[in-house]
């Protein structure tokens, strides 16, 4: 019989990385919490893709911020600053210890906060790109746009994360600019109204990326 192969070692459980930029490679931790879902890296690689043409100086938040890995990921890009939100005392508490070990505190901001309430105190015109990927079982998307859509400059971008098989409603005068799907999630960037310069990221596609 062939011998049984030995199981991943503990400390590369529960690990993603940040793919590209000033901080490529940098492991973030997982931790098992309840809704915790991290983008897959294949989903982060797409999406940031996409992004490239727009990272360089735009103000970010990440309203479930979870492990980070979007907001950071931005700014290791080129965005000027982000803010990761988050309900969880213990996930924001190692955001904090994150945003520390990347000398980062100058452009990152943890905000321990429930997303929805944090989001409705901000100024308008506060964000040019928003990151939404919130628990799946807690059906926040409409309630987060709502609260996320006036906060937003003109010809700001929005990244949702939701099931496959779900499409979150935007108002009929934001256009959806791309959009993936792995087997279990659907995931899409949308453009608001506003100026409407040139259109950097030039039209829709879908992008299967499986798991």
């Amino acid at each position: 019989m062939a011998p049984m192969k030995p199981a991943p070692h503990a400390a590369e459980a529960g690990k993603i990385r940040i793919i590209g930029g000033r901080w490529r490679g940098t492991r973030l931790s997982v931790p098992a919490s309840p809704g915790l879902r991290p983008s897959s890296d294949r989903a982060r690689e797409t999406l940031f893709n996409w992004l490239m043409p727009v990272l360089p100086g735009a103000r970010v938040v990440d309203a479930f911020a979870g492990t980070g890995a979007l907001g950071l990921e931005a700014v290791s890009r080129g965005a000027a600053s982000a803010v990761l939100v988050e309900r969880d005392p213990a996930l924001a508490q190692a955001l904090r210890a994150t945003v520390a070990r990347l000398s980062a505190q100058a452009s990152v901001e943890v905000a321990q906060s429930d997303a929805l309430a944090w989001l409705a105190r901000q100024a308008p015109a506060s964000f040019d790109l928003a990151f939404v990927d919130p628990p799946f079982g807690a059906g926040l998307w409409q309630a987060t746009l709502d609260v996320l859509l006036p906060t937003l400059a003109p010809d700001a971008w929005v990244y949702v994360e939701s099931p496959h098989d779900q499409a979150p409603a935007l108002p009929p005068q934001w256009s959806l600019h791309r959009e993936g799907r792995t087997r279990e999630v659907r995931f899409a960037l949308y453009r608001a109204p506003g100026r409407r310069g040139t259109d950097t990221l030039n039209g829709n596609i879908s992008v299967a990326a499986p798991e």
